[in-house]
C-alpha cells in the first residue's frame, strides 16, 4: 500500500506524535479526495496567527451576526462556545445547561451558519470596492478562523472522530476537547464532573488528528483538561492517574481524586504530544497557577502553546484590581497563552442589551429606540455599517445578482425605493 500521499508538514507539527502510520491513512481515505479548504486555509490563517502575534484574544460568538462584529471591530478570530450552543444556539431549539444535552450537530452547524455569514460580509464588501463605494484601504478581513468547542466528544473516540469530521466539512479552524466522561459532562465552573482516564483522553485526542488527517487539513485541536477541579474519574486502571486516587468511591462506584494544579499539570504533560494547545480550566483568574501550570508544561515541552479561559463565570472585581485585569491578558501571554478567549461574551452582552433597551423602552417608548439608532449612527465613523440593515444582511448583493440574470432589467429588485435608501 502506497502512503505517498500522505505527508506533514514538519514544522507546523514538530513535536506532535501520531501513534498510526502514512500507510494507515491512506488506507482510511477513500478514492476520492474531497478539499476542505475553507478548514485548510482557516487552519493555516489561526496557527500563523498564533505563532506570530503576542496572542490572539477573542470573544465567545453566538450567532453570524455576532461572528460578523468581531471582524468589523477589529478581532482576528472567533470563539465558538459550547455554554452558548447549549444556552441559545443549537438545533433542538431548546434551552440547556452547559451538560452536552444538545444534539451533538449543533455546534458544527453553527460554524457553519458563521461562515456563511462572514463569506456573505466579505462578497458585499467585495462588490462595494469593485463598484466604486467602498475604498480598498478601509477593506475588512472578515474570514476570521473560528476555533470550537467539541465538548468532551458526546461519545468515545469514535464519536469524537465523527465530530470532528463534522466541524472540519463546516470549516474550522481549531476544536478543542475536554477530559470529562461524556454523559456526566459540566460546564468547568460547575460541580459534579467526572474524568476520564489520562489515556482514554489521548485516544480522543489521536481520533480527532487521526480525522483531520484523513481530511487532509491541519486542523488545530486543543486539549482542555478540568482535573484542576474535577473530583471524580471513572475507574482507576491507568497509571497516570493513580498518584492522585483517594482509595474511596462515590454512589455511582466513581473513584474520587486529589483534584488541583498537580493533577492538571500531569494530564497536560500526558495530552502535550497529541495536541497543537493545551488549555487547563480554572475556578478563578490566578497568574501564580497560570504561571504553575505552563512552567511544567515548558519545562518538558518548550514552546508549546496554551490557551486560557478568561471567563464571565470569574468575579474579575473580587479577585483582580483594575490595573491587574487590564493588563491581566498581556501577562499570561507572556507565559505562552497563546489563544485567550471570554466563552460567553454573546450571551452576556446580548442579555444586557437587550435587558436596559426593553427596561427603558417600557418607560421611554421610542425616545429608548432612537437613542439607540442614534449610538449606531455616531459608530459609523469607527466601521459600523449594521444601521443600515437591509444593506447588512446582503439586499444589494442580491439585487445585483438579480440584475446579472435580467441583464440589467428587473423591475423587482429591492434597494431601490426603498426607506433605508431614502433616509439612511
Amino acid at each position: 500500500m502506497s502512503a505517498e500521499n500522505v505527508s506533514y508538514d514538519l514544522k507546523r507539527f514538530a513535536g506532535i506524535q501520531r501513534d498510526y502510520s502514512p500507510e494507515e491513512v491512506e488506507r482510511l481515505r477513500g478514492s476520492i479526495k474531497i478539499e476542505y479548504s475553507m478548514c485548510k486555509h482557516q487552519s493555516q490563517k489561526l496557527w500563523n496567527l498564533l505563532n506570530s502575534e503576542p496572542y490572539v484574544n477573542t470573544l465567545g460568538s453566538l450567532s453570524g451576526n455576532h461572528a460578523v462584529q468581531h471582524a468589523k471591530a477589529g478581532l482576528k478570530a472567533i470563539y465558538l462556545s459550547g455554554w452558548q450552543v447549549a444556552a441559545d444556539a443549537n438545533s433542538a431549539g431548546e434551552m440547556y445547561p452547559d451538560q452536552s444535552l444538545y444534539p451533538y450537530d449543533s455546534a458544527p452547524k453553527l460554524v457553519e451558519s458563521m461562515n456563511n455569514a462572514l463569506i456573505r460580509a466579505d462578497q458585499i464588501q467585495h462588490m462595494e470596492i469593485q463598484d466604486g463605494d467602498m475604498k480598498e484601504e478601509n477593506k475588512v478581513d472578515y474570514m476570521l478562523p473560528i476555533i470550537a468547542d467539541g465538548e468532551a466528544g458526546f461519545g468515545g473516540p469514535l464519536n469524537v472522530f465523527e465530530l470532528a469530521k463534522k466541524f472540519i466539512k463546516a470549516g474550522a479552524a481549531g476544536v478543542h476537547f475536554e477530559d470529562q466522561l461524556a454523559s456526566e459532562k459540566k460546564c468547568g465552573h460547575m460541580g459534579g464532573k467526572v474524568l476520564v482516564p489520562t489515556g482514554t483522553m489521548v485516544k480522543n485526542l489521536k481520533a480527532a488528528r487521526l480525522a483531520a488527517d484523513i481530511a487532509d487539513v491541519p486542523l488545530i485541536i486543543l486539549a482542555r483538561t478540568d482535573a484542576n477541579a474535577a473530583k471524580l474519574i471513572t475507574n482507576d486502571h491507568d497509571a497516570n492517574d493513580k498518584p492522585f486516587l483517594t482509595g474511596e468511591r462515590s454512589p455511582e462506584g466513581f473513584y474520587y481524586v486529589k483534584h488541583g494544579i498537580d493533577q492538571a499539570i500531569s494530564r497536560g504533560l500526558a495530552y502535550a504530544p497529541y495536541a497543537d494547545l493545551i488549555w487547563c480550566e480554572t475556578a478563578t483568574p490566578n497568574l501564580e497557577e497560570a504561571k504553575k501550570f505552563a512552567d511544567a508544561i515548558h519545562a518538558k515541552y518548550p514552546g508549546k502553546l496554551l490557551a486560557y479561559n478568561c471567563s464571565p463565570s470569574f468575579n474579575w472585581k473580587k479577585h483582580l484590581s483594575d490595573a491587574e485585569i487590564a493588563t491581566f491578558q498581556q501577562e499570561i501571554g507572556k507565559m505562552g497563552y497563546k489563544f485567550q478567549f471570554i466563552t460567553l461574551a454573546g450571551f452576556h452582552t446580548q442579555n444586557i442589551a437587550i435587558f436596559e433597551l426593553a427596561e427603558k423602552y417600557k418607560t421611554e417608548g421610542m425616545t429608548a429606540y432612537s437613542r439607540i439608532q442614534q449610538q449606531e449612527f455616531a459608530r459609523e465613523k469607527d466601521g459600523y455599517t449594521s444601521v443600515k440593515h437591509q444593506r447588512e444582511v446582503g439586499t444589494s448583493y442580491f439585487d445585483a445578482v438579480s440584475n446579472t440574470i435580467s441583464s440589467g432589467q428587473s423591475s423587482t429588485t429591492a434597494m431601490s425605493g426603498s426607506t433605508e435608501e431614502e433616509q439612511f
